[in-house]
């Protein structure tokens, strides 16, 4: 695979690149920006979906007859590696574009495609994704949700946890089980639920950041349209692999350059920064830490684009995928580790106060870090599935 730019490849990032320098606010970037809090921030990341959309930057790869632009993968993979390099803010319906869009596009009925692929690139309706339960997390399949038919409804009764921007989210994908006699992998479906549904409870969790983005949803005798039944009856673990698998699919490129981008502060900040009574950045323990991270995150940039070519042959991300979301969650994690270590003492000082280094937000980072390994996938899992499905050791018993 050719990793360098053609022609028209060139042409699109240095496009890519002006809009986003022109949109971003003045001083993004600096320590002196700081971003808005609570609803003022939902509505800031609102904007800028909004502004990305109406650029002709969004659903770059989806057919326009849904809103797309019906550019192509690389076109948005390359678009993904700009806004990363740019430490630009995420568009706030990540849910809806980068999962709920292209699994609709695999598997929706045409009613369901135009009821929603547009809303979701304009940011008219916000997505959550129902699938994570208590005691059914890394072990996905072992679901309890359940949902019965009753004439043309479904109705759903059960409990998801981690559900990310489920209390501003309008829809939900929602993973439910409809045969309990079948094997745990079979018997599922795959619901769109309107989560403005009576019966839908929704309660933030607190964490440690001080941030509350995820939730607990509970489900009591909530009825749902058959017509919102996305890929068939049964079906349901076919189609949540596609929703999976596209996680780490494309937006997988802007994985290296996102972490690669935040290494070059960490240098920067070894730059400023004193330890053992030098200066930071000609310490050698610290200079070799420097470099480890810089080999992993070159092996995290060659991961992902070896994944981003399957796709481009027309095949999909396999468990391979998993060796990505190995390494960008514990490389980052390392790399906030040195952060702290780097800070000494001040690493203690949080947000607000006058003495924290660059706002307070590597204290914020470090704690948020904290979630990689469990988020998306733990480590311990990701572990297996790579010994299984990658070097084809025996499952353990």
């Amino acid at each position: 695979m050719d990793l360098n730019d053609g022609s028209q490849e060139a042409a699109f990032r240095r496009r890519a690149r002006d809009f986003i320098r022109a949109n971003l606010p003045d001083g993004w970037g600096t320590p002196d920006y700081i971003l808005p809090k609570g609803d003022a921030y939902l509505e800031f990341l609102r904007d800028w979906q909004r502004r990305l959309y109406e650029g002709g930057f969004l659903g770059l790869e989806w057919p326009k007859e849904y809103g797309g632009q019906d550019a192509g993968l690389v076109e948005a993979a390359i678009f993904g590696e700009e806004q990363a390099r740019a430490r630009a803010p995420q568009p706030l319906n990540v849910v809806g574009l980068f999962l709920t869009g292209p699994t609709l596009l695999a598997h929706g009925t045409e009613e369901q495609k135009r009821r929603h692929l547009r809303k979701i690139l304009s940011c008219e309706e916000i997505w959550c994704q129902g699938f994570s339960e208590p005691g059914a997390g890394s072990d996905l399949a072992a679901l309890r949700t359940r949902a019965e038919l009753d004439g043309d409804h479904f109705v759903v009764n059960g409990q998801k946890v981690w559900t990310s921007l489920a209390h501003i989210a309008d829809w939900c994908m929602l993973l439910v089980r409809t045969d309990p006699a079948a094997p745990k992998h079979r018997g599922v479906s795959y619901l769109l639920v309107d989560m403005k549904t009576p019966g839908i409870r929704v309660k933030p969790l607190r964490q440690m950041t001080g941030d509350a983005e995820f939730n607990e949803v509970f489900f009591e005798d909530v009825r749902v349209p058959r017509r919102n039944l996305l890929g068939g009856l049964n079906n349901g673990w076919q189609v949540a692999m596609t929703t999976l698998m596209n996680e780490r699919g494309a937006p997988s490129i802007s994985v290296g350059a996102q972490y690669y981008a935040l290494f070059s502060e960490v240098v920067e900040l070894c730059r400023r920064s004193r330890v053992r009574g030098g200066a930071a950045a000609r310490d050698p323990l610290l200079r070799q830490q420097l470099a480890q991270l810089y080999v992993e995150l070159q092996a995290m940039r060659l991961t992902s684009y070896r994944a981003f070519s399957t796709i481009l042959k027309g095949g999909t991300p396999g468990p391979e995928g998993s060796i990505l979301k190995l390494n960008w969650s514990e490389t980052n994690q390392r790399m906030q580790d040195l952060v702290m270590a780097l800070l000494g003492p001040a690493s203690q000082l949080m947000e607000g106060s006058p003495y924290a280094i660059d706002g307070g937000r590597w204290q914020y980072e470090f704690l948020y870090s904290r979630a990689n390994t469990i988020q998306g996938g733990t480590s311990e899992i990701q572990r297996s599935t790579l010994a299984e499905r990658v070097l084809g050791l025996a499952r353990s018993r």
